[in-house]
């Protein structure tokens, strides 16, 4: 089973907010999920970000693959750098 950790859109038409999860990459992007680890909210000036960074470094080590929008959302809140010391230290 591949795991991803992507973005499940929620909100009004034309105003977007969006539930970071991990979910199997087979679900459909709006279905089923296995576990929210935080939100996003890209409408909000400036765009606002909320992770679990416990969930979030869980998720990883244990090879679930974030998409490319959720990658950057990692990186800019600096998770992504966390992982890759604590994966270079093994």
């Amino acid at each position: 089973m591949a795991v991803k950790i992507r973005l499940k859109r929620m909100g009004a038409k034309k105003a977007p907010f969006y539930r970071v999860v991990v979910a199997d990459s087979r679900a459909p992007r709006d279905g089923r999920f296995i576990e929210e680890i935080g939100t996003y909210n890209p409408v909000a000036q400036p765009a606002i970000v909320n992770l679990d960074e416990e969930k979030a470094m869980k998720w990883l080590t244990t090879g679930a693959q974030p998409t490319d929008t959720v990658r950057n959302l990692l990186s800019k809140a600096g998770i992504m750098k966390k992982f890759h010391e604590a994966k270079n230290q093994k």
